[in-house]
Order: structure tokens, then sequence, then C-alpha cells
């Protein structure tokens, strides 16, 4: 399918790729990075629950350059300068089985990706890896996963909510519109779902026990959306996960611990370079 270049992001310009999803075209930003490494391991990057290819910032450079990577960077439809959600589609609990199932596979195969990349994702991006992985072994070398959700806790709701309240009442809305084209679908689509009462019963737990594939678990010892309970329950369900609990980090510790998480990623993958 064809592409089309957009908007600059912090790091360059991006394209958009048509994907047909459910009976409709959706566009999908994404960028690459270090293309000419061709013969060097694909990392995609799956963003948060408010991220986009521009929210990353330079993180998947400097880890695609330490490591020697290809990056394949996107935004989700409703995030960045993809296609934004209706005023009035309204996701269910199910909307990241959906991306993990439909969207990623088919964006993939409309870039014409074969191989078996390494997913790198966050938060909601880091659950929407493991479902692939669970769904789609074939489709994965390996999980890097940070702050990943696998069942939904008290303290993540309660600061959704207190995020809920800071983009009605403080600037949050405004420095999110710099890394949306319809911030309010981004924002909206991503904090009625995960306040929605039939969203606290959601739980992957029985899922990610076919993974099968190598992973990393990083997560912050401050997560404010999280405690230590979700990598370590992955832990207890995929054989040989490593787990790396980071201090003085919070929900993002590609910017809190950039460095820690940086090394860590480029060991792990290095180790399992022979597999697959």
């Amino acid at each position: 399918m064809s592409a089309s270049t957009t908007a600059p992001s912090p790091t360059g310009y991006t394209e958009r790729v048509p994907v047909v999803w459910r009976d409709r075209t959706v566009q999908i930003e994404y960028q690459w990075i270090g293309p000419e490494r061709s013969d060097a391991p694909l990392a995609v990057f799956l963003h948060e629950g408010l991220g986009s290819v521009a929210m990353w910032k330079d993180f998947p450079h400097q880890l695609c350059d330490a490591g020697g990577l290809r990056g394949l960077v996107f935004s989700r439809p409703a995030y960045g300068r993809s296609t934004p959600r209706a005023a009035d589609e309204v996701w269910g609990v199910d909307f990241m089985h959906q991306q993990a199932h439909e969207v990623v596979p088919a964006f993939l195969d409309a870039l014409g990706v074969k191989e078996a990349p390494w997913l790198f994702g966050h938060s909601d991006g880091a659950s929407i890896a493991l479902l692939l992985a669970a769904r789609w072994p074939q489709r994965v070398r390996g999980l890097v996963l940070m702050a990943p959700h696998i069942l939904v806790e008290d303290v993540t709701v309660q600061n959704i909510e207190r995020a809920r309240d800071a983009y009605e009442q403080t600037d949050l809305r405004h420095k999110l519109a710099r890394y949306h084209d319809d911030v309010d679908s981004a924002f909206w689509g991503w904090n009625r779902i995960w306040l929605a009462p039939a969203f606290r019963a959601w739980n992957i737990e029985p899922e990610i026990a076919q993974i099968r594939a190598p992973v990393l678990a990083i997560q912050g010892c401050d997560d404010e959306y999280g405690t230590l309970a979700q990598i370590r329950g992955i832990a207890q369900r995929v054989p040989g996960t490593r787990l790396l609990e980071l201090p003085d980090c919070a929900h993002s510790p590609h910017r809190d611990q950039s460095g820690a998480v940086i090394a860590a990623t480029v060991a792990f993958m290095k180790a399992h370079s022979t597999q697959r």
C-alpha cells in the first residue's frame, strides 16, 4: 500500500500508510529508524495509552543506535497523526485485544514486514505486545515490556481518575495537543474505557501463560499506574522472564531511567540473538 508523508515529529518526518480494519480504512502514522541496517534485528515500538510517535521523543533512536537495531515506531489509530477516533466511537473492554490481534498485524503486513520483530511496549503498548505474542507466537522474536498491565489495580484507576480531572481543570489538554492531531480522540478513548465499571474485570493472566518468547519486563518502583505485581505476575506465568525493577522511577522508565533501560534491553537482545 502507498504511504504519504505527514507532519514532522521531534526526530524527523513521519509517514502514513492505509490499513483496512473492520471494513474501514485507517491511516497509521509511522517512522523507520536505521533502515540502512538491513541485516539488524527489527524492534517495533508500541506506545502507552496517551502516546504517539512524537511522544517517544528520541528514545527509540537512542536504543536502536546503542543496539545496532532497526526500529519501527508508529501511532495506533486515535493517536498522533493517525486516523482519530470518531466522536461517537466508544472502545470496548477488548480494545487492546483488537489492537494486538487485528490492527498491529495488519499494519505490519501493510508495510511488508515479514520477519518476526522484537516488540518494545510501554504501558498499554506492553499489554498489546503480550497479547500479540500469545496469539501470534510466530510473529514475535521477543518482548521488552515497560510498565505493562495484566490486570486492573485500584492504584491504576485512582490515577486515571486524577488524569481525567487534570485534563479538564489544568493545562494537560494543551500539553498533550502537541503530540496528537485530535487530542480529545486520544484522551477520552483511553480514559473512558479504563474508568468503565466493566473494565475492572479485565485480566489477561490466563492468555499470557501461552507465551514462550523471551521476555524482559521493566517497571519503576514508584510507578503511579501499577504495582510490581504486574511484572512479577508475568514472571510467574511466562517461563524465563527476566525482571528489572528500577528505584527512583515512575511509570515511564525510558524517561526516568533511560540509561538503565537501554543497557538492559541491548544486553537482553544480544543474549537471545541466536534464538528463533
